[in-house]
């Protein structure tokens, strides 16, 4: 262990910790940036304040929640194009309110079907990679977005898409000024990703160089692409102009998909799935996603009485931690596209599982090795919004390039670049999540829904890669076991726990780190050192949380969004 790293990080968090105590003491609540937003008709919450404006001036013009969402996922596509934008896959649950039941849509794409898994391996030799390439157009999938929009719209929408679709076409044609983080997001992205072939220099740079803070930046391309939407219907986009110039561009190129790809593109409904936490039904959505770690999870640490411990108590953080462990080994096992592999769903998600995980915890030390479970066969960033309108009806959405800006290819006229999703495939012999044509790759972006009683109680996100189900376990715990308001539970300190073993092939063989924000309490640090956690200060990637709580017993929203993003709640 560096000394003086310890040392260093030791006199950072015992500042932070004597701050936060401070609030404590004054208000004996946890620190919070700034107040919930209570409201009665109406609530958006996403990580862009215009993009909130939007979705808000839909519901007030008589749009319902999943209008006012595909009106913010648009504006957060060219307002936040390091995150998001129409080249990327969606999914969302929705709560409709005159049945009472949720809906969930896989809005993922598909690999190319013209790329073999020996072709594929052959292109990468090519390359001299033994991985896939995050960059260029090996990574590529079909992208799902805008298939995802025509079907949560067919499905739940009132107001003309085109309607939807006016207010960002309108900012990408006079421009809008770029927020704080997004500009250095962007400023990271754009020198590595303009090297591609096509239009990513010509589309997202202002010269060759990313805007700055403040800057107005225009994309009249992605305007032209969304008029065509409006006109067109998704099938403008998969089956028409799109489409071909997609065909045109990648065969020339060297790229994989094709017009069919785009022709057989469909998304999918799906059946929520949950487990009761303490009372409470939190629900994600079923694999190809990584939601159910989430619900692993939280079924092993429901046997822990963390309550009694208290927010950040070394040992509670050590219990979550080695849960996280656990149902990350079965991440890597068996998360996969369920039409190519049998995924144990019901038992993962059992309490009998749970059980026998469970006891595999050590109390006293973290485990450097664990193994995936053997249960019956019974059956990188990322943007997050939430909406909900004046009939009850809520939406828990996510939408994602998966790293950044995505692939870096941009077809040339279209205004917006391709995810590389496809990197999470690995080529495993057997492996449930193996490369294959016309597959969909694991996928790390997860919506979550929380009932309580069955009525709807919080729709609810963290974005980030790998610390999504950690994020969302996190959140469950700051609300349910440590009495924590909206805001506060979203504000208060996280850890990330890296290098468990991946759904791409690696295995975790010593324990992993633990990075953790400042505000937690060098007491807690030292206490995770001595189990044996690797831990480190961690410098960003905690994600992004958005959050709308119904209160059935006023009859309002109540909305938080947090401050590591440029964010906003916003109700009426």
């Amino acid at each position: 262990m560096n000394l003086r790293f310890v040392g260093s990080l030791a006199a950072s968090l015992s500042l932070a910790t004597s701050l936060s105590a401070q609030v404590d003491r004054i208000t004996g609540k946890s620190f919070a940036t700034r107040s919930e937003v209570i409201a009665k008709h109406g609530m958006v919450c996403t990580s862009h304040p215009l993009a909130t404006q939007i979705g808000l001036d839909v519901l007030k013009a008589g749009g319902t929640a999943v209008d006012a969402a595909i009106a913010a996922n648009a504006a957060l596509g060219l307002m936040e194009p390091v995150s998001n934008g129409l080249g990327g896959d969606l999914f969302a649950i929705v709560y409709e309110a005159k049945t009472g039941k949720l809906y969930g849509l896989n809005g993922s794409g598909r690999s190319p079907l013209g790329l073999s898994y020996a072709q594929f391996k052959t292109e990468l030799e090519k390359i001299g990679s033994k991985t896939i390439p995050p960059v260029g157009f090996l990574p590529i999938s079909v992208p799902g977005c805008v298939d995802g929009w025509f079907e949560l719209h067919k499905k739940f929408g009132k107001l003309p898409v085109a309607d939807l679709l006016a207010p960002t076409i309108r900012y990408a044609e006079e421009g809008f000024p770029v927020t704080e983080l997004i500009a250095y997001y962007w400023d990271r992205s754009a020198p590595v990703l303009s090297k591609q072939p096509g239009g990513f220099k010509d589309t997202f740079t202002i010269n060759g160089r990313a805007p700055a803070k403040g800057e107005m930046f225009r994309n009249p391309d992605l305007a032209k692409t969304l008029r065509l939407l409006s006109t067109k219907g998704r099938d403008g986009f998969y089956r028409g102009e799109i489409a071909d110039k997609v065909d045109a561009f990648f065969s020339v190129n060297g790229g994989w998909l094709r017009k069919i790809d785009f022709e057989k593109h469909t998304s999918t409904w799906v059946e929520p799935v949950s487990v009761n936490y303490r009372g409470y039904d939190v629900y994600e959505l079923p694999p190809n996603t990584q939601g159910i770690a989430a619900l692993q999870a939280l079924n092993i640490l429901e046997g822990f009485d963390l309550r009694s411990l208290g927010f950040n108590d070394p040992q509670a953080l050590h219990l979550m931690l080695e849960a996280k462990k656990l149902a990350f080994e079965d991440r890597a096992k068996f998360y996969a596209d369920p039409d190519f592999a049998k995924i144990p769903l019901k038992s993962l998600l059992s309490k009998e599982y749970a059980a026998e995980r469970r006891k595999l915890i050590d109390p006293n030390r973290a485990a450097k090795r664990v193994d995936a479970g053997n249960p019956k066969l019974n059956e990188g960033d990322t943007i997050y919004l939430c909406t909900a309108d004046n009939d009850g009806n809520m939406v828990s959405l996510i939408q994602s390039n998966y790293r950044g800006m995505g692939s870096g290819i941009v077809v040339p006229g279209t205004g917006f670049g391709f995810q590389d999703r496809g990197e999470l495939f690995t080529f495993e012999p057997g492996h449930a999540n193996v490369y294959a044509p016309g597959k969909r790759p694991f996928h790390t972006i997860i919506p979550a829904f929380v009932k309580k009683d069955g009525k709807p109680w919080l729709a609810f996100g963290v974005m980030g890669g790998a610390m999504q189900p950690q994020g969302h376990t996190q959140i469950i715990h700051n609300l349910i076991d440590f009495g924590m308001g909206l805001q506060e539970a979203g504000d208060a300190a996280r850890w990330q726990h890296n290098d468990s073993s991946e759904p791409t092939g690696e295995r975790m063989t010593n324990g992993g780190y633990v990075e953790v924000e400042s505000t937690i309490p060098w007491e807690s640090v030292r206490g995770l050192m001595s189990k044996g956690h690797n831990v480190r200060i961690g410098l960003g990637g905690f994600g992004g949380y958005q959050a709308i709580m119904f209160d059935q017993a006023h009859g309002v929203y109540i909305g938080a969004s947090e401050s590591r993003k440029d964010g906003q709640a916003a109700g009426y």
